[in-house]
């Protein structure tokens, strides 16, 4: 599962490096700047490239982390191997709850003000990045003969 915990990782990254350059012109450095401001507060946004390579590695550390808690979770609640949509679904929405409602909150960052087209982009790519494909690899697995 570190292996989906990385790749959604890159996925959800780049998707939030995307999104937030076309919306509102931002750069790669202060969105990663941004997940670092986490930990640092706004000094991260003076930081330069320490900063941002701070905060890639801290992303990519919580999506390992939201990996290993849903493997762990599909290996003791079988239904959710037997139903990857449904439960990626779930899982993504739980992710984006918590990352909006208690990570962010609780750290040192400030969440931005409320967008419309970021809260749809953040609630898809949670689901679609994070959710479906730690569905879809504890799914595969779970199969007999597969690699623990």
């Amino acid at each position: 599962m570190l292996g989906a915990g990385l790749v959604a990782g890159i996925l959800d990254i780049v998707n939030a490096i995307a999104f937030w350059r076309l919306y509102a012109g931002a750069s790669a450095t202060t969105i990663l700047q941004s997940v670092a401001a986490g930990v640092l507060g706004k000094e991260a946004f003076s930081g330069g490239a320490a900063t941002a390579a701070l905060g890639l590695g801290l992303h990519l550390l919580i999506m390992c982390a939201m990996a290993v808690v849903y493997g762990l979770a599909a290996r003791r609640w079988r239904w959710m191997p037997a139903n990857p949509v449904a439960a990626g679904v779930a899982y993504g929405l739980l992710t984006w709850a918590a990352m909006n409602y208690l990570v962010v909150p609780l750290s040192r960052a400030s969440a931005p003000a409320f967008i419309l087209p970021w809260f749809i982009d953040g609630l898809l790519a949670h689901i679609l990045l994070v959710g479906l494909l730690f569905a879809f690899v504890a799914r595969w697995s779970a199969r007999p003969g597969s690699p623990p």
